[in-house]
């Protein structure tokens, strides 16, 4: 007999879950950095363009896949496609992409917790400049003791919570998480616009100046439009699998990217304006999470609190990341294979853990093995990010437009939602067929160097 399919206590549970599943280190970490190396307001009013056009008519139309068949992504592909060996292989992709990314993105989730128990232990109170604190991560990250500790900490938190199900366990985490997470980022906004010399961090992020802007920089727009939405990995699919059919499912879809906006946009608050007032420069790049802020929250009345503050951030962030990530393979083998979600959950996160120990080492023991050039961490972030995450959600586009179809998808889409104007019905049909595979087309070519 089969159990009979989990579903959401409330569309406030699915909201905070999916909109937990896009806020990650994409809006904490690399949203702020690359507003930084790409004009500030210029880059978040072309990326909100590109949320508009691209981001939401993918999320609704990946959600509207999960619910409509009420299976995980290849069950769902399999179910709409009336067995098509080639959309099965779309679905697989899903969760292959979903296990890759879980396996390095653990890593950097583990150092974010190591980060919060060193911001505790005083580990950056000394730090003069940001090449002290590089210093301190890149012997941190390449200790392999700390790296594959935190690593495995954070694992165990994932488990834990996808191993009490759907309502007990993600929901349930989710309604915790969010708010935390709001909460904790409102404070360091408050923080970092009231130091002295933040007004010119504020000005940076509402003042655009387009002369900047370049095609290299709509293409990063338009990346981190898609990417920071975390479409095309399975996770929106399989959290609208437990979806009811009477839930507004556009008006659930727009609430899950709203929130993740804000996010990211609130990311830029908390970061620039303490930029400014310290008299860094903005664009920081990539070292700015682990190599500037350390040595920022020096500078800071209360900075010892507000550094555990924003680590303690980061990793409520990115464990609502890992547990829908986690949750893809759960469901796939809980529903494909009939094992139980607590034996799957163990099973797997060990795994997971296993495949993740070589980029956990790859800062350090394992630095100089390559593959293609590349050490473990990087390709897999490689493989996951610029090949297997925009094929996702080309297919997922190219699927629901033209395979399903829209005069098929458009009927479940207005279940729960029999109010859904024709005129919203007739643009997101129009964005879902010929906008979003092109672009996402785009971002892929460029992803890969070839534009």
């Amino acid at each position: 007999m089969v159990a009979e399919r989990e579903q959401w206590g409330s569309r406030i549970g699915f909201i905070l879950a999916a909109a937990g599943s896009a806020v990650g280190l994409g809006n904490i970490w690399k949203f702020p950095y690359l507003v930084g190396e790409n004009g500030g307001a210029a880059f978040i009013i072309l990326y909100l363009i590109c949320v508009l056009i691209v981001g939401l008519p993918v999320v609704i139309a990946e959600i509207l896949i999960g619910r409509t068949a009420q299976k995980n992504p290849v069950g769902s592909f399999r179910k709409l496609s009336n067995g098509n060996p080639f959309w099965m292989g779309v679905g697989a992709l899903g969760v292959f992409t979903g296990f890759i990314i879980l396996s390095y993105y653990n890593v950097i989730a583990g150092w974010s917790l190591g980060y919060v128990v060193e911001s505790i232990k005083g580990s950056f109170q000394n730090l003069e400049s940001p090449t002290m604190a590089g210093e301190l991560f890149t012997q941190l990250s390449s200790s392999g003791q700390w790296a594959v500790l935190f690593h495995g900490l954070f694992m165990i938190l994932t488990m834990g919570i996808i191993y009490c199900g759907v309502t007990k366990g993600i929901e349930k985490a989710s309604k915790i998480m969010m708010p935390i997470l709001l909460v904790l980022i409102i404070i360091l906004v408050i923080r970092g616009v009231t130091l002295k010399g933040a007004k010119a961090g504020i000005t940076y992020l509402v003042k655009a100046d387009f002369s900047v802007i370049t095609t290299k920089t709509v293409l990063l727009a338009l990346g981190q439009a898609f990417f920071s939405l975390s479409l095309g990995m399975g996770a929106l699919l399989t959290y609208g699998s437990y979806m009811s059919k009477k839930v507004n499912l556009p008006s659930s879809a727009l609430s899950i990217v709203i929130l993740d906006t804000l996010i990211a946009l609130l990311s830029g608050f908390m970061i620039f304006p303490a930029l400014f007032a310290m008299g860094l420069k903005p664009a920081q790049g990539p070292s700015l999470i682990f190599n500037i802020l350390p040595v920022m929250f020096n500078s800071i009345p209360g900075g010892y609190f507000f550094r555990i503050f924003f680590f303690l951030l980061l990793s409520v962030a990115a464990l609502t990341s890992t547990i829908s990530l986690l949750e893809v393979i759960t469901s796939f083998i809980v529903d494909e294979f009939h094992i139980s979600r607590k034996k799957t959950a163990i099973i797997f996160s060990c795994i997971v853990f296993l495949l993740g120990v070589p980029s956990a080492l790859s800062y350090g023991s394992w630095s100089s093995f390559k593959i293609f050039g590349l050490t473990f961490f990087n390709l897999a972030d490689f493989l996951a990010a610029n090949i297997f995450l925009p094929l996702g959600g080309i297919f997922i586009a190219i699927f629901v437009g033209w395979f399903w179809g829209i005069k098929n998808a458009l009927p479940h889409l207005k279940e729960g939602a029999e109010k859904f104007p024709n005129y919203c019905s007739n643009i997101w049909s129009f964005l879902i067929r010929f906008v979003a595979p092109v672009l996402i087309l785009l971002v892929f070519l460029s992803c890969l160097g070839i534009i």
